[in-house]
Order: structure tokens, then C-alpha cells, then sequence
């Protein structure tokens, strides 16, 4: 049996929107809020390389993450 397609491409266009959306919030927040002066955030230079490690920024953004994609696999589930 084929899959509905009507249904995937439902939702591979919710998936798009949601993506664009994302892009969009990260890129305001690289944009007015920079990794580097984020509390928790390691910098370690030397002579000409810089390397930023956001540990707090990463920790926040994965708990957020997992809280969304808990909601939505609760919604596909009913």
C-alpha cells in the first residue's frame, strides 16, 4: 500500500515552516545576542585563533528542544 501522499506532503510543508521559523529565531539571536557574552560561555584564545565553546547556551537550547519535541510527539500520539 502507498502512503497518503496528501498527508506527507502536509507534513514536509509544516517541517519547512518550521525550519524557516528556527533559522530565523537563530539568526536574530546571533544577530543582537552574541555566543560570547553569554554567561557560561568559555573563550579561549590564542595569537590569531579564537575558539567560543557555549556550554550554558548549548545545555539551555537542548533542554528547549527536547520540551518541544516532547510536545509535538505527544500531539501525533492522540
Amino acid at each position: 500500500m502507498l502512503p497518503n501522499l496528501e498527508t506527507i506532503g502536509r507534513w514536509l510543508v509544516f517541517l519547512g515552516i518550521g525550519i524557516i521559523i528556527l533559522g530565523g529565531i537563530l539568526y536574530l539571536l546571533g544577530r543582537f545576542a552574541g555566543w560570547e557574552k553569554f554567561p557560561g560561555t568559555l573563550r579561549f584564545q590564542n595569537g590569531n585563533l579564537t575558539c567560543i565553546v557555549p556550554i550554558l547556551g548549548s545545555i539551555l537550547l537542548s533542554i528547549l528542544f527536547t520540551i518541544i519535541l516532547n510536545l509535538i510527539a505527544r500531539g501525533l500520539n492522540r
